[in-house]
């Protein structure tokens, strides 16, 4: 009898965990741009280095209409230095070296994951929200915040992120023994556009879809 009484509370129990999993909605982003900046000691325009990483997958996940969290995949493999119309030998050679087991070590490394955990609201301010998460670069997990501008609409979600840093040193990205790293600041800037909709590129809102 007990062995029965317990199977239907597991059955139960179960059931719940799928009802809930049933009602989760999955929104997939369709548009992202990446962006970040790496700096010399003496930090002057020509000692700046800049580039892109692109985004492999993206989905927010709603309980109902409620935004629960976010997981969002980069693609390593992806990162340039420059862009693409200034690739030229020097721009080639700091991407290769980003990617090698100097910084990235993008071959054991090929994906950085970012979990989105909450987005709290704010008041009177350039950014209308500071975004929680958990960042993991070459296997190191990291809790971040930065303020960020979020709208959300039924299951649209636009974030444009701040300019916001991260200690390299924190992730393991530096030269392991070489008097060169020691004239490269530790802080790495990122800033990011995501979007699970075209953009208006003028008002950064959602393009309505034809009917």
């Amino acid at each position: 009898m007990k062995r029965l009484l317990l199977f239907a509370m597991m059955c139960v129990s179960m059931s719940f965990v799928f009802a809930q999993k049933k009602g989760d909605k999955v929104v997939k982003v369709t548009s992202s741009e990446i962006r970040w900046w790496g700096y010399k000691i003496v930090k002057t325009v020509p000692t700046t280095h800049s580039g892109t990483v692109k985004l492999k997958s993206g989905k927010f996940t709603f309980d109902k209409t409620v935004l629960v969290d976010g997981e969002f995949v980069i693609d390593m493999k992806s990162l340039m230095a420059g862009d693409v119309s200034n690739q030229d030998e020097d721009m080639v050679k700091l991407t290769n070296d980003l990617k090698s087991t100097n910084f990235f070590e993008v071959k054991k490394f090929p994906l950085a994951k970012f979990h989105l955990t909450k987005i709290i609201p704010l008041a009177n301010s350039e950014y209308n929200s500071t975004v929680y998460g958990d960042v993991t670069i070459k296997g190191v997990r990291k809790t971040i915040t930065f303020p960020a501008n979020v709208y959300i609409t039924q299951f649209t979600v636009v974030i444009e992120s701040a300019k916001f840093s991260l200690n390299r040193r924190d992730f393991k990205v530096f030269y392991q023994s070489s008097l060169k790293d020691y004239f490269i600041k530790n802080e790495m800037d990122i800033q990011f556009k995501i979007s699970t909709a075209v953009l208006d590129n003028e008002n950064r809102t959602p393009v309505k879809k034809k009917k």
